[in-house]
C-alpha cells in the first residue's frame, strides 16, 4: 500500500512541478496576468497527461480519487513551498486565475482522463471498474 500512495503522489507531484514551470517561464517571458492567464490553460493539459501516463500504467485508483488525491498534492505543495518557503505570503490564494481555477481545471482533467483511459480498458495495475 505505501508504494501504490508514493506513487499516486509521485505523479501529482511531477504535474505541480509543470504547472510551477509554466509559471517560471512565463514570468520570465511575460507579464504576471499573461503568466497567469498561461499557467491557467497549462495545468490542465499538464495533469491530463500525468494522468494519462498514471492510468494507463498504474491506475491503483478510480478517476474522482486520483482527481482528489493530484488535487490534495498539488494544494499541499503550493501552501508549503510556494506561498510559505517561497512567496513567505498566502496571497497567491486570492487570485482566482491564480490558484482556484487551475485547481478545479486541474481535478476536471485528471477525473476525465481517468474516465477516459478507464472506458477504453487501458488501465493495468489491479484497479476494477
Amino acid at each position: 500500500m505505501p508504494f501504490r500512495l508514493a506513487v499516486l503522489a509521485l505523479h501529482g507531484a511531477v504535474g505541480w512541478a509543470l504547472c510551477g514551470a509554466s509559471m517560471g517561464v512565463g514570468l520570465s517571458f511575460t507579464t504576471l496576468p499573461t503568466a497567469l492567464a498561461i499557467h491557467a490553460v497549462v495545468a490542465p493539459i499538464a495533469f491530463a497527461a500525468v494522468s494519462w501516463v498514471y492510468f494507463r500504467y498504474f491506475a491503483y485508483t478510480g478517476p474522482a480519487a486520483t482527481a482528489a488525491a493530484f488535487l490534495a498534492v498539488v494544494i499541499l505543495l503550493d501552501v508549503f513551498v510556494v506561498a510559505l518557503l517561497i512567496e513567505r505570503s498566502f496571497a497567491m490564494f486570492a487570485s482566482p486565475l491564480g490558484t482556484w481555477i487551475p485547481f478545479a481545471l486541474i481535478f476536471a482533467a485528471t477525473w476525465i482522463t481517468g474516465r477516459v483511459v478507464r472506458g477504453r480498458g487501458a488501465a493495468t495495475g489491479g484497479a476494477t471498474a
